[in-house]
């Protein structure tokens, strides 16, 4: 268990759940290396976390592929990190 504990809203719940049943492997597998590094370390690591203006709060997004991104919340005096989604954004790609 790491530093942090993950939530994950409606839709990030759906999105999860739409991308384990039509994802490659590999893709798989990068989302569940960036929630690992998520619970640890929510503001580096994999995936090329950029804290994204114009939000109240730390709101975060790291790539998965180059259609979608993984985009967090981070709650630090909870040590909770909120998943908002996983899908979408890259809409041009």
């Amino acid at each position: 268990m790491g530093q942090y504990f993950i939530e994950y809203s409606k839709r990030a719940a759906k999105d999860l759940k739409s991308l384990s049943t039509s994802s490659s492997p590999a893709i798989k597998k990068k989302i569940e290396n960036l929630l690992e590094e998520l619970e640890n370390h929510p503001r580096k690591g994999i995936g090329s976390p950029e804290r994204l203006k114009y939000y109240n709060g730390e709101i975060y997004s790291r790539t998965i592929n180059k259609k979608d991104r993984l985009v967090y919340e981070i709650l630090e005096s909870e040590k909770v990190i909120i998943v908002v989604q996983f899908l979408g954004h890259y809409d041009d790609k």
